[in-house]
């Protein structure tokens, strides 16, 4: 993925991230239905809120979405690369 590296479990802080590259402070969080639960949607953006003061940026990927069409999820991880990559 345009040669970025990235680190699976890595923790910031008292989170851990699924997947983060730190060259461009990038998290991709990969979401199971649990996401959908009222508590959890409260908990993932008061963390979300919190690591993004630290600089980092988010994508989100629904499993379905990755499991239903594994290029579609890669594609949109190459598109926000390539977007950090240009700003």
């Amino acid at each position: 993925m345009k040669n970025q590296k990235f680190r699976r479990q890595y923790s910031i802080d008292k989170y851990v991230i699924d997947f983060y590259c730190p060259q461009l402070k990038l998290a991709v969080e990969l979401d199971g239905d649990v996401h959908d639960m009222p508590e959890q949607k409260e908990h993932d953006i008061d963390r979300q809120n919190y690591l993004e003061k630290f600089g980092i940026k988010f994508l989100r990927i629904r499993n379905k979405e990755l499991f239903g069409n594994p290029n579609k999820a890669f594609e949109k991880i190459e598109k926000v690369i390539g977007s950090l990559l240009c700003s």
